[in-house]
């Protein structure tokens, strides 16, 4: 618990550093699997910029889970529910609001580490009129390498659980396109979510796809964005070397 949490806090401090523009204030939220049957994620009303261990709340996943079978459920049911699936009932804090979709990330999609940010670059694209065509293909190879072949897209829900129902939807969606989990999943008028093994991968793929970001506006002073071709980005994604280069960033 402690190494998860002490990676999550620092995980969680480089994510909200001013100078990245990731986000302000209270924007974001992390969250990490603590073992089987619990995870951390921030508490609400929190900022990631300076957070420490007490800016977290160990929650417990199956009665959090439980909430994706329902239908109807107030917005006060949904935080008396995750209320009641914190671990130690005596702390003040609650938490966050999109606790739901953390949970169901850090089981279906496969991650130990999640980072859910609302970088400028990103939304300057994902609150565009043009988002889905500006994020529809891949541009160059290091894109690929650490943020797969490609991102989920789930158009704007409203924040919450049926947010999280959304998220769940496409997740399975690019599991039965792709035969693995997405690394990037962008909310339309929202923000971007990076799913991880590690804390150092969630950081990897939130800075790429920034960039990435930046170059699809920049794109668009010279006509827009040239996609790499389909063949050109199953190629990237299946070479050896490249796949050398995945594990030694890894251990970097």
């Amino acid at each position: 618990m402690t190494t998860v949490l002490t990676e999550l806090v620092q995980m969680s401090q480089t994510l909200g550093e001013p100078a990245r523009d990731y986000v302000i204030l209270g924007e974001g939220n992390t969250s990490a699997r603590v073992d089987e049957k619990t995870f951390c994620v921030k508490a609400s009303g929190t900022s990631l910029h300076g957070i420490s261990e007490k800016g977290f709340v160990q929650i417990n996943f199956e009665p959090v889970l439980a909430l994706f079978e329902q239908d109807g459920l107030s917005d006060t049911a949904v935080k008396d529910a995750l209320n009641a699936a914190r671990v130690d009932q005596s702390i003040p804090f609650h938490p966050s609001v999109e606790t739901t979709f953390h949970a169901m990330a850090l089981t279906i999609g496969e991650a130990n580490f999640i980072g859910h940010t609302h970088p400028t670059a990103v939304n300057s694209i994902l609150c565009s009129q043009q988002a889905e065509a500006a994020i529809a293909g891949r541009l160059f190879p290091d894109e690929i390498v650490v943020c797969g072949p490609g991102p989920a897209f789930v158009p704007y829900t409203d924040p919450g659980l049926p947010l999280a129902k959304a998220i769940k939807e496409s997740i399975e969606r690019y599991q039965d396109e792709n035969g693995r989990s997405p690394k990037v999943i962008l909310m339309k008028n929202h923000g971007l979510i990076a799913l991880g093994k590690t804390a150092d991968e969630v950081l990897r793929i939130t800075a790429m796809y920034v960039k990435t970001a930046r170059i699809i506006l920049g794109t668009y002073a010279l006509g827009g964005p040239n996609f790499l071709t389909k063949a050109d980005v199953a190629r990237i994604d299946s070479r050896p070397d490249e796949h050398y280069r995945r594990k030694m960033l890894e251990k970097s």
